[in-house]
């Protein structure tokens, strides 16, 4: 039976296992997808994805049918990859942007040979740090100064991460392309 998003809103509203079970198959690939970006094993983004379904269920009465509900899940799946980051960031190194003094450099048609799985596999390559910077600066449009509120690192720190995560990707890519 085909639900509709409404009706399985309403059903999560009610604790319903059905309906939950139904919210997670429809999305769980696009939000397992939205985790592979911020996690450095699948099993890791299995995890963060699980933590943030069930965010999703416990917060489900605070989607204010603004948006998409698709958006409002996407951004709990970001947030609660962000907690996981912040969770364990004791182990990731950072570096002020001032101790460079390199500039990118990109040829322009590099990255048209790539496929989307090759792009997503040499982003998860990133070490953790440079990995989350650089998810929520280009993809999800956050400033340095949010990102350095939401991960409790300083601005500089951000546009560190962001410099390095960019330079590995370029310095792979190139290498990919050879």
């Amino acid at each position: 039976m085909c639900y509709s998003e409404e009706q399985i809103i309403k059903g999560c509203l009610r604790n319903k296992r059905k309906a939950q079970k139904v919210l997670y198959t429809k999305y769980y690939r696009r939000m397992l997808g939205i985790c592979l970006r911020y996690c450095s094993t699948k099993d890791e983004a299995e995890d963060v994805m699980l933590d943030g379904f069930m965010n999703i269920y416990s917060k489900i009465k605070l989607f204010n049918k603004k948006g998409s509900f698709e958006g409002w899940m996407r951004k709990i799946m970001v947030n609660t990859a962000i907690d996981n980051f912040r969770k364990n960031k004791k182990h990731y190194y950072h570096s002020d942007i001032e101790d460079f003094n390199e500039e990118l450099v990109f040829e322009e048609n590099q990255y048209e040979r790539l496929s989307v799985k090759e792009i997503l596999n040499t982003v998860q390559q990133l070490s953790k740090g440079y990995r989350m910077v650089f998810n929520l600066f280009v993809i999800e449009g956050y400033s340095h100064l949010e990102i350095a509120d939401m991960l409790g690192i300083s601005v500089n720190t951000s546009k560190t991460q962001l410099f390095k995560a960019r330079k590995l990707l370029q310095k792979k890519i190139i290498e990919m392309n050879k």
